[in-house]
């Protein structure tokens, strides 16, 4: 399978940029994927550059066994690890980091994944096989309560209690098992002409929960100053806004939530300065080729 029909890199080039890669550099690439950014920071680099990296995901390992290069060491683990497995190979500190937290294209495609709001297939949603809640038990065991919740905070669905009560219902009389029963009662409650967006929220929401993204996303921004040297940069394309705030906060003041630290003269406290003044989007040059782009914003970093 081609990095073109796996996965579309997005916003290659300014990532390049952005991570200002020295040749004989350490760089991490934390969301492998098809393994398009990984290739590119490669290509980039000397022979005796090093790239390390990140992906829990099987499929994705496949993808890293048709790269026949021992500059690149590949990560079998979630990157909310990061410090823990770069320690284990011996590396304290890298010039650059880059995190694509989007879904890859082949995962949205592959219908016996669960992630596709167009193909019908298991209620699964796992990113890799360490999780251990699939879609069809959040679905199914969780309260009224607590899919409220989740449809209200991380799919930012306006009726959510209403959809909550509507899977309740739906799930006395029969388990939930596929994405097409799931979408049946999502059909029923979405907006006229805004179906496919009701859709694809409320299979974000599931997602986000299964995969536990936020805070895997928390974990991997607190760990990225430490392993960063000094004016190392850190890169991270986010797809959503739940995603982009995180990011957004953590570089302008140290915490995913924004709070500041500030010293008794009011200077606030931080590891990271952006190097850019606003998040970086795709051209429509790439919007035309991959229309995926649309939604995506780059954060560029430097380690203070």
């Amino acid at each position: 399978m081609s990095e073109s029909t796996y996965h579309t890199s997005v916003l290659l080039q300014e990532c390049l940029s952005g991570l200002a890669i020295k040749p004989n550099g350490i760089y991490v690439d934390v969301t492998f994927g098809g393994g398009g950014h990984s290739k590119a920071i490669l290509n980039a680099l000397g022979p005796e550059g090093r790239l390390y990296a990140f992906d829990q995901d099987p499929d994705a390992w496949k993808q890293a066994d048709l790269i026949d290069d021992d500059r690149l060491t590949l990560i079998t683990a979630n990157f909310r690890y990061l410090e823990k497995y770069l320690r284990l190979q011996g590396v304290k500190q890298v010039d650059g980091i880059l995190a694509d937290l989007g879904v890859s294209s082949f995962q949205l495609d592959a219908a016996e994944r669960g992630f596709s709001t167009r193909f019908d297939g298991p209620l699964d949603m796992r990113m890799g096989p360490s999780a251990s809640t699939s879609a069809a038990e959040v679905l199914n065991t969780y309260s009224a309560g607590d899919l409220q919740k989740l449809f209200g905070m991380y799919g930012e669905i306006k009726n959510a209690k209403t959809l909550a009560l509507a899977v309740v219902q739906a799930r006395t009389q029969k388990t939930l098992e596929t994405t097409g029963e799931f979408k049946e009662i999502l059909f029923k409650l979405a907006p006229r002409n805004k179906e496919f967006r009701y859709f694809a929220q409320a299979f974000q929401a599931i997602r986000i929960e299964v995969n536990q993204e936020l805070k895997v996303i928390e974990e991997f921004l607190e760990q990225s100053p430490k392993v960063l040297a000094p004016a190392g940069r850190l890169c991270v394309i986010s797809f959503h806004s739940l995603e982009d705030r995180l990011v957004k906060n953590y570089i302008r003041t140290g915490d995913c939530f924004g709070k500041e630290d500030k010293d008794m003269f009011g200077v606030v406290h931080k590891p990271l300065e952006s190097e850019i003044r606003k998040p970086i989007t795709a051209s429509e040059e790439e919007l035309k080729v991959n229309p995926r782009s649309r939604s995506a914003k780059l954060r560029i970093a430097s380690k203070i």
